[in-house]
């Protein structure tokens, strides 16, 4: 039976407090953006509850033996509040954020009249755009430069205006924006040199994500990756991160069918059951239903995702369970849908002397509202980093993401569970307390413990 939950004994007098507001600067203010921004002014009014969100509502075991404490982990460490966040952002076309709100559908006209103002007050600016790197959508409010590096700046140039004008010494970068097509790291993201070279001479192979990305860093602003494309995951930008001592990571946001995923493969892989097969399809009618509709932006949303499953299942391990299984994924754009995306997933089991058997998921989910705690949550924990001194990858997160950034080209670590101890323990470690499992937590961990 749980203790009942008591107050923490003390949280880590080496972390700087969250003093003041935190400004919260977005890439893409479509549906996940103003779902989230609408939610964070909704509760703060009584009109819903924080649900999904680990920051807000759950609590999590301190102590071994016979007398565990049970500590909401807003208690335990030094979050920002989310009544301090203060959201400004980018965006290809004007709407403000209580228009987009709208159209995006996510949420009723009945709960965003309630916020109606704090939505309005919202107005994107022009944001950077590049045909080449999302095909299926038209930017009518970007910026213009004479180089990428002009972009760059143009971007740096709003991110001083916003803290200026909101007196703020603090702030997150959130990756929103649509799926870039899929890209390789290549010469020009090698090194920072060759990187701030490539921005003057308007490298092709430097994405828009990646300018944000060199833009937030450059301003001493941590920088998190919602989708599955190359953004700060190249090594120049790591490098500047490590450099100046700025917190990162990514990428894309692991909400719908592959949450379902890193849940039940663990299961297959702890039952010894073999996997014959495992196919997957999503129907979304929304902006990236529409964006990956284009194959180059499928591309890096299938890479992510596939990746998934041999991390957890092992198949060099368990060759005769999981060394020839055959995975499908699919994504269709069906318009009428709208955000509620649908996952089906029929996955072919082996059982006792090899007989057959099936599986059979069907989530219908919608996508901006599982995304919007997980944005929540990445905002407050990535402020979290920078304040106690966690500076490059953030491994420790990678129960947000389908296809973690790791440090020194580890692999990934996958199964939901285990990625839950790795966040909970570094969240232990923050408060000086002692960690439920001594498996390896990465390199930010061992930092702060020989610290």
């Amino acid at each position: 039976m749980n203790k009942p939950t008591t107050p923490p004994s003390k949280q880590s007098a080496g972390i700087a407090p969250p003093k003041g507001r935190l400004g919260v600067l977005i890439p893409g203010m479509g549906a996940v953006a103003t779902t989230l921004i609408a939610g964070v002014n909704l509760i703060a009014k009584g009109h819903g509850r924080p649900i999904g969100s680990l920051t807000q509502m759950q609590k999590i075991q301190i102590g071994n033996g016979g007398t565990p404490r049970y500590v909401a982990i807003k208690d335990l460490v030094h979050l920002a509040e989310p009544g301090d966040l203060v959201f400004g952002g980018w965006d290809i076309t004007p709407e403000n954020a209580y228009q987009t709100a709208c159209n995006a559908g996510v949420l009723g006209h009945d709960m965003l009249s309630n916020v109606r103002r704090e939505l309005e007050a919202i107005a994107p600016w022009r944001g950077v755009f590049d045909q080449a790197y999302v095909r299926n959508l038209k930017g009518t409010h970007v910026k213009t430069g004479a180089s990428k590096m002009d972009l760059a700046k143009a971007l740096m140039d709003d991110i001083k205006k916003f803290l200026a004008d909101n007196d703020l010494e603090r702030a997150v970068m959130l990756w929103c924006g649509s799926t870039e097509v899929y890209s390789e790291p290549g010469p020009v993201h090698q090194t920072l040199e060759s990187f701030e070279q490539g921005l003057r001479d308007s490298a092709p192979e430097i994405a828009p994500s990646m300018i944000y990305a060199y833009a937030s860093l450059m301003c001493g602003i941590p920088y998190a990756n919602g989708a599955p494309n190359l953004s700060v995951e190249i090594p120049a930008l790591i490098d500047l991160a490590n450099r100046k001592g700025i917190a990162v990571g990514g990428r894309d946001f692991k909400t719908g069918q592959t949450m379902m995923k890193t849940v039940v493969a663990p299961g297959l892989q702890a039952r010894m059951l073999g996997l014959e097969g495992w196919y997957s399809t999503n129907i979304i009618g929304n902006k990236d239903g529409e964006v990956l509709d284009d194959s180059g932006s499928f591309k890096a949303k299938e890479v992510s995702k596939g990746r998934v499953l041999d991390s957890i299942l092992q198949p060099d391990l368990y060759p005769e369970l999981y060394g020839d299984y055959h995975h499908k994924v699919r994504i269709d754009y069906y318009p009428p849908r709208g955000d509620a995306k649908e996952g089906w997933d029929n996955i072919d089991i082996q059982g006792w002397l090899g007989q057959s058997m099936q599986i059979k998921v069907n989530f219908l989910c919608r996508d901006s509202i599982l995304a919007a705690p997980i944005a929540l949550d990445l905002i407050l924990f990535m402020d979290l980093a920078q304040r106690a001194g966690l500076s490059g990858i953030q491994e420790w997160l990678s129960f947000y993401y389908k296809a973690p950034t790791m440090p020194d080209s580890q692999e990934p670590q996958h199964d939901l569970f285990v990625q839950h101890l790795m966040l909970t323990n570094m969240l232990r470690a923050l408060a000086e307390e002692e960690a439920l499992d001594q498996s390896d937590l990465g390199e930010n961990v061992e930092k702060l413990i020989v610290r």
